[in-house]
This record gives structure tokens, sequence and C-alpha cells, in this order.
């Protein structure tokens, strides 16, 4: 028996090649889509960021204020919120159902309002989900994440 599975443990790995060579023009273009996103988030550009978003977007921020699709951009595009920074930690992408995608992960932001400058760690979920042909963004849920503890400490 032992001798039969590791006859057939190569014969399944190669069998597994092609599902995930099937996935990577997704993955290859949600990143690019989600890559556009941030940069048209932290630009503050409305008009780019109208083709991104669904209409139906929900954006939960991590302080539990949520956003729809026209009161996010004007926050961004008049300036009332400005992510200086955006750098993801980790994103990873998956596809629970046809036409949606889920992007999880963690990401450091750095954001401007009139208040001050915050910058925080978080872990989120993003939606994608395929609009007449296109992707768009749908959703946006986070929480902020204690910082790690220094080396050494």
């Amino acid at each position: 028996m032992k001798n039969f599975l590791l006859r057939l443990l190569p014969i399944l790995a190669l069998a597994l090649v092609p599902l995930r060579a099937a996935d990577e023009p997704r993955l290859v273009a949600l990143r690019i889509a989600d890559d556009e996103r941030v940069a048209a988030t932290v630009a503050g550009d409305g008009q780019r960021l109208t083709a991104i978003f669904s209409d139906d977007l929900r954006y939960a921020h991590s302080s539990g204020a949520v956003d729809t699709k026209a009161s996010y951009i004007d926050a961004l595009a008049t300036g009332r919120t400005k992510y200086v920074a955006w750098e993801y930690a980790e994103r990873d992408f998956s596809f629970p159902a046809p036409g949606l995608a889920l992007m999880t992960g963690r990401t450091r932001i750095k954001v401007a309002k009139a208040e001050g400058t915050t910058e925080m760690l978080l872990s989120f979920l993003g939606v994608w989900r395929e609009e007449k042909g296109q992707r768009r963004f749908l959703a946006w849920q986070s929480g902020k994440l204690p910082e790690p503890a220094a080396a050494g400490k």
C-alpha cells in the first residue's frame, strides 16, 4: 500500500498543477485591479474610484464608521480623508462563487484627517464582484491589529 501511495503522489501533484495555473490569470487581474484601487484611493481620484467601486459599495472602516460609494469618494476627493501610505503585509484571494472574489490579509495604512495623522495595522476583508463584465470593488471591512512587539523585548 505504501508503494502505491508513493507512486500516486506525483500523479496527483501533476493533476493539481493545471488547476493552479488556471487560477493565475484571475489572481493577476485582481492584484492589478486592487493596486489600481489603492493608487486611486491614495491619489483621492474621484473619477478613477467611480469606475472601480460598485454602486453598492459598503466600506466599513476600522473605527466602525460605514461609507457608501458616494460618501467615501467625497471624503477622498475633497481631502477630508487622505491616505498618505498604504502597504500590504499580506494579501490573499479566494473565489467562493462565480463572479465573486474575497481578498483577505493585513495592511499598514497612514491616514490624515483634520484631527491629525494616524498609522495603523489592519486586518481586512475585501470583496470584488463581477458586474456587467467588469470587476468592481463591492465591500471592505477592517479591524485594527495590535502592533507587533519589538524584537528582544
